[in-house]
């Protein structure tokens, strides 16, 4: 980091209270006076999300001392190694919240400011600063109150400060602009698919059972047996995950178990419509992917069906589509099989699912428009990626003085 002269090394704890919150206990949960706090699953990396917010008793004594104002940093005491110390400045109103002893609170004073302090910190996570010295008990490492207000902070003139944060600024004012663009994108192709396949929605057409629309549906072979990736020219099985992105992962095979026999009337190709049929999260059962390309050679699994459309009513696209649109995805949940350990889709339970059936044409029309809208949100999240990626650089260019942004002549 940064050996600039108008840097000061000063301890963390130099710069403003370090502390930890309530620990989460029995009794706080059964007490009066339960008061909602922040705990780890609210802090991502520089935003807090204020949703799904427990409660627990706090003292009127303890909401003074626990809650949180403005500029205060939270940081995550407890997680997995490489994101621990992941921070966010909190923006609500005084008092409206308190903490949980899974976060640190860092309430800066009057040197440091609080959005420099938190690119400080950002910069520390993504550097191993916090990884180092943090302490891991099983799965989880802790950060340690006293460990992190002993970590030395550049501290720099406070207006050498603010004119970092705001040249990082102008880059996540842009950030936002792309991240409201892909959301507004989004919630466009989610009212397409909800009107594409409602009844007598969009479409305007009934609602027609798949098995009136197949011309087959086809399981693959075990896929159970060695891992290990088969050697060109070798035929391979695919493997679930292949599927359950909802992009075909061509990479994502393994070896056939050496008591299978190929059958090469399974060989996946491009155009297949493939649906995870079994499963131990229901959340996975009925991920649906339209096969892009396919290598050669990759055999169907046994967890998975091909959905072969009868191609003069209706197309593969249309219907990979379809089948994810939230009308007919109920549709698909509620024919779910089995136990929370297993659950499965029986092929004849699937063939009882209705979806919209207007022309060939108007299936071919609708899923234009569908592909126009996925590659724009692409263009939008690569762009969106590579700004981040721009963004997080220049913090540590800044931090490191490699950029000359911040002047000879920068004062107080």
């Amino acid at each position: 980091m940064s050996t600039s002269p108008d840097v000061e090394w000063v301890p963390v704890r130099e710069l403003g209270e370090v502390r930890t919150g309530k620990q989460l206990s029995p009794s706080s949960r059964e007490a009066a006076n339960q008061f909602p706090y922040l705990r780890v699953a609210n802090v991502h990396l520089g935003r807090i999300e204020y949703v799904d917010v427990n409660e627990m008793g706090f003292t009127s004594a303890e909401r003074v001392t626990y809650g949180l104002k403005p500029g205060d940093i939270l940081l995550n005491e407890g997680q997995s190694l490489e994101l621990v110390g992941r921070s966010a400045i909190y923006d609500r109103a005084e008092g409206e919240f308190c903490y949980q002893n899974t976060l640190i609170r860092f309430r800066p004073n009057g040197r440091v400011l609080s959005a420099y302090a938190q690119l400080v910190f950002e910069h520390w996570l993504r550097s191993g600063v916090f990884a180092a010295i943090a302490k891991q008990t099983t799965s989880i490492a802790h950060l340690g109150g006293d460990r992190f207000a002993a970590l030395k902070f550049p501290l720099l003139p406070t207006g050498m400060q603010q004119r970092i944060v705001d040249v990082l600024e102008s880059l996540a004012e842009l950030e936002r602009g792309i991240e409201a663009s892909i959301a507004k994108l989004r919630s466009v192709r989610e009212g397409m698919l909800l009107s594409l396949a409602t009844p007598n929605g969009r479409s305007g057409s009934p609602m027609t059972p798949l098995r009136e629309l197949l011309d087959r549906l086809e399981v693959g072979i075990p896929s159970m047996g060695p891992e290990g990736v088969p050697n060109p020219g070798e035929w391979g099985v695919m493997r679930l995950g292949a599927v359950t992105s909802g992009i075909f992962d061509a990479q994502k095979i393994k070896r056939i178990p050496s008591q299978v026999m190929v059958r090469p009337e399974l060989e996946i190709s491009r155009g297949d419509v493939l649906m995870v049929r079994v499963n131990g999260s229901a959340r996975l059962v009925g991920s649906i992917c339209v096969v892009d390309e396919a290598p050669r050679r990759i055999m169907l699994s046994d967890l998975v069906m091909r959905l072969v459309a009868d191609a003069r009513v209706l197309d593969p696209a249309y219907l990979g589509a379809v089948l994810v649109a939230p009308h007919v995805r109920r549709q698909i949940v509620s024919k779910f099989r089995g136990t929370s350990g297993q659950f499965q889709l029986p092929q004849e339970e699937l063939k009882s699912i209705e979806i919209p059936l207007p022309s060939v044409i108007r299936q071919r029309q609708d899923v234009a428009v569908l592909a126009a809208c996925d590659r724009k949100i692409a263009r939008e999240a690569d762009q969106l990626a590579k700004l981040r990626q721009l963004r997080a650089g220049l913090v540590d260019d800044l931090l490191s003085e490699r950029v000359a942004v911040l002047g000879a002549g920068a004062e107080e």
